[in-house]
Order: structure tokens, then sequence, then C-alpha cells
């Protein structure tokens, strides 16, 4: 009788073992060092000397995707001429088949593969002053995102060539090269939006210093603005002239945002600055029209009320650039426009502009901009002059240091939605 021992299991070989061991460690190690720091050129930076050294590489690059350019753009490099503002169509060269297949891509010998991709790697040479003999290419993937592609040129063994175990280990390293990198580029986005953030709520605190605060009564003039969002395309200023007088100005920037803000922010300085010497309201808005001209961007302009009340006179002198018709409410209850009105600040320089005056006792004038009149309620209705009207009724017994405020907060809780600016500047005549 013959018995017969069981075959023991193989054993894996040591060469296997040992390459399956190091690969772990390493990705352990680079998950380790990523999870230190969310800086992007530190983990760009750690990702490449990890890969490189693991791959036996001679070069490795990092380009990332730029959403706004649809291109590759390079972003990191190692042991390889900076290539600072190089970019590259979606589609083109190896890069595009990784992205394309999701897959590591190895180019063994550039010149021995087709055409298109070899010509790649030669336009690559010729400004990096790099030799190019083969390529493996790795797409960064996290989750099902593709935000680039990593880079290895050249194994560092006689004939430059990489293997498929090599494409395959490159494979797997960019996995948590991909997690690391985009975790890292969202913090760094997250830190920029932030800084912005902080700026733009820095020029909303400059803009609301430049508007005039509100004084006690029996002071003949108020004003109030609400912005849409932290910065305000709308301004508003007043001042005591002397003598009884009391000077005014009311102003919108076309469009939203920083941009329009910025333009504010110009046009109020103006104001300020060329009200002290001049106070024709025609001059004045002939001065800054010019002075508007010469800078403004295509397709913006300014909307623009300047007047001065004489109390001692029972008068009002007017000039409006384009601005919203100012409504007066007299004490018998009936309502008027001022209609009169030039071109808006920034389309035509050298406009001349026309002042009129009008008899003003008894009566209170509100200045606005379009968004009191133009907000709409939940059906998508607008308020309109009318319904403007109908709230200065209600409040016009109110001090107006007061009124406005009070006007504005009954507007938006009868469920008015704000989307734009609200500003109000109102001169009571007595």
């Amino acid at each position: 009788m013959f018995l017969f021992k069981p075959k023991k299991p193989e054993e894996p070989k040591k060469e296997e073992t040992s390459k399956e061991s190091i690969d772990l460690g390493i990705i352990m190690k680079m998950n380790q060092e990523f999870a230190v720091s969310l800086d992007l050129n530190d983990t760009l930076n750690t990702a490449l000397k990890v890969i490189i050294n693991r791959i036996n590489a001679q070069a490795a690059n990092i380009f990332l995707i730029n959403e706004k350019e649809k291109k590759f753009e390079c972003i990191a490099s190692l042991n390889q001429d900076y290539l600072d503002e190089y970019k590259l169509d979606l589609k083109d060269g190896v890069m595009g088949k990784a992205i394309e297949k999701k897959k590591c891509i190895r180019v063994g010998d550039v010149r021995k593969d087709l055409r298109e991709i070899a010509e790649f790697y030669f336009d690559l040479d010729n400004k990096t002053n790099f030799t190019t003999f083969s390529v493996l290419c790795s797409p960064l993937i996290a989750g099902n995102e593709s935000i680039g592609v990593i880079h290895c040129l050249n194994k560092k063994t006689d004939d430059k060539l990489f293997q498929e175990e090599d494409r395959q280990l490159l494979e797997t390293l960019s996995a948590p090269a991909a997690f690391a990198i985009r975790n890292a580029k969202m913090a760094k986005d997250m830190i920029e939006k932030n800084k912005i953030q902080k700026e733009v709520e820095i020029v909303g605190d400059i803009q609301k210093s430049l508007l005039s605060q509100n004084k006690k009564d029996p002071f003949p003039i108020a004003g109030i603005n609400i912005p849409a969002k932290v910065v305000s395309g709308d301004f508003y200023n007043f001042s005591d002239l002397g003598d009884g007088k009391y000077g005014f100005g009311v102003a919108d920037v076309s469009g939203k945002g920083i941009k329009s803000s910025l333009l504010m922010s110009k046009a109020s300085s103006l104001y300020r600055c060329l009200s002290k010497t001049n106070f024709s309201a025609a001059d004045l808005l002939v001065q800054l029209n010019n002075e508007i001209c010469e800078t403004i961007s295509r397709g913006m302009f300014v909307t623009m009320l300047v007047g001065v009340y004489d109390s001692n006179k029972k008068e009002m002198l007017l000039s409006s650039a384009g601005h919203e018709p100012p409504i007066i409410f007299s004490k018998d209850g009936s309502f008027t426009n001022y209609t009169e009105s030039g071109p808006p600040l920034g389309i035509m320089p050298k406009t001349k502009y026309i002042e009129h005056t009008i008899s003003f006792v008894d009566s209170s004038m509100y200045i606005f901009t379009d968004g009191i009149t133009e907000i709409k309620n939940p059906d998508g209705k607008m308020l309109e002059s009318e319904g403007f009207q109908n709230y200065i009724k209600k409040y016009q017994d109110t001090p107006n240091n007061e009124r406005l405020k009070t006007i504005i907060d009954d507007i938006l809780k009868s469920g008015h939605i704000q989307k734009d600016d609200l500003t109000i500047v109102v001169v009571d005549g007595k």
C-alpha cells in the first residue's frame, strides 16, 4: 500500500511577498503623510517624491484639469524643467487617452509608438531640454471624478523603458495620491474663498462708511441702504451746506457684484470730493460724467440724481442723470413725480445736464433706486411706484430717521423678496 503525502501549499516567492509588502508600506506612508498636510504644494511634492522613487523614474509631473479652460495644466514637476504655463487639450496625447480610458497608459518607447503620441513628447522635450524614451501616465481619479494625471518619464535602467509591472504599480499608487490632491485642492479653494469673502466684507464696510449718517429730527434729510449682498451698487450722501441749504445725491450702478460695487466706490468718492467745491447740480453731473467716462468698462453706467434743498426759499434745485423719477408727496395727500432727466453717467463724455428749480413746501421727496419699485412678491408681481406710495402714506408721520427703515421692514415682512439693493433718501420740506 502506498501512502501519498499531501502536497504542501506553495509558499509565495520571497521576491513577490517583499514587493507587495513594500507597496502596501508605501501606500500607508503616503496616506499618513497626506493626512498631516492639506497644503496643495506640499501634497504635490510629497506625491511626486514617493512615486518617482518607487517607480524608479527619471522625472515626473502632475497635470491637473483646468475646468474653466478645459485643458491639462502642469502644476508640479520633479527632475525636469518646470513646465510653467504649459497647457494641453484634454483629448491630446497619452494624457488624454489615460483620462478617456480611466487607466494607466504605458508608452514603452515613444519612438515606436503612435505618431501623435511621439510628437507630443518631442514637443515636451523641446520645451524642457529633456529626452523622453518611455512614459507612464496614470489618471488621478477621486471618487468618479478625474482631476488630472501623474506622468512619469524614463525608467532608471539601461534601456530607460518602463515595463508592465511599472504600469500596474503606478496605477495603484495614483489612487491615494488623487484623493490627497483633491482634498488639498478643496482646502486651498476654501481658503481662497474665505480670503475673498473677507476682502469683500472689508469693501462692504468701507462702502457703509461712505454713506451719510442719519441725524435726529428736525434734520430734513434721511437715507437708508440695504445691500442685496455684502457689497452694494447703490450710494447716497447728504450734507448741511449752511445758510439753510442742504445738498444730496443718490446713485445706482448698472449690474451687480464686485465690479459694480467698485465703480460705485469710485463714483461716491468723486461725488464727495467735487460736491465740496461745486454745488451747481448740473455742473456737478457734468464733472462726474467726464471723470467716469474715462475709466468705465464697456456696458456699464451710473444713474444719479443730485439736488439742493433751500429751506429759506422753500425751493428744490434738481438735476438727474437717468435716475428713477423721485416721488413727491404733498400735504394734501397727492403724489407727483420729477421726470426731467439727462442720460446716465459714463455713456457719453461732455454731456450737458439741465437743472430745474421747483417749489417745495409742506412736502416730502423720496429719491430711490429701482430695487424698491422692482421688488417682487411671491407671485412675481413687482411693487412698482403705486405700491411704494401706499407705504409712504402709511408711515409719513413717522420721524424721517425711523421712517425709511420702517417702510423697508414692512415691505419685506409683507412677503416681497429682495434680490437687489434697496436705497431710499427722503427730503422733508416744512
